[in-house]
């Protein structure tokens, strides 16, 4: 397999998604979950609480945006750890759903000159949703 790590410089994008949520991917995630807050599916619980819509799981959000990175490791290493800040959430529309785009960019090298860390832009309506999305990763 080649090493497809090797001449990678900080800022290189290493993995790029758009990933496409409706609200029944809300009420699957619930399910695999266990989270049946009602502001995740139903409109007038999260206007009676104050929110805009709808919003995505955080989690949701959260495991969205690092699996791009999961898959760029492949075999060849692993997520140490991995870190974000909520900034805003995501709406997700009752007829359009909501696009969460991820950016994967190496954040710093190691010695040897791999990534160790990979700093994500995770977006959605043209907004950043999460802050300081860091995953560390290590190879075998």
């Amino acid at each position: 397999m080649t090493d497809t790590t090797a001449g990678l410089e900080v800022g290189a994008i290493v993995a790029e998604r758009q990933v496409h949520l409706t609200r029944d991917s809300l009420v699957r995630y619930a399910g695999a979950s266990g989270d049946f807050n009602p502001i995740h599916y139903r409109d007038d619980v999260a206007a009676e609480v104050g929110l805009p819509g709808v919003l995505a799981h955080g989690m949701l959000t959260m495991g969205l945006a690092v699996q791009p990175v999961s898959e760029w490791l492949g075999d060849r290493g692993w997520v140490a750890s991995y870190g974000v800040r909520f900034t805003r959430p995501v709406v997700v529309d009752p007829r359009d759903g909501a696009d969460v785009g991820v950016v994967a960019k190496v954040g710093t090298l190691d010695e040897q000159g791999r990534p160790s860390r990979i700093d994500l832009t995770v977006t959605a309506a043209g907004q950043t949703v999460l802050g300081k999305a860091q995953v560390t990763v290590a190879f075998r």
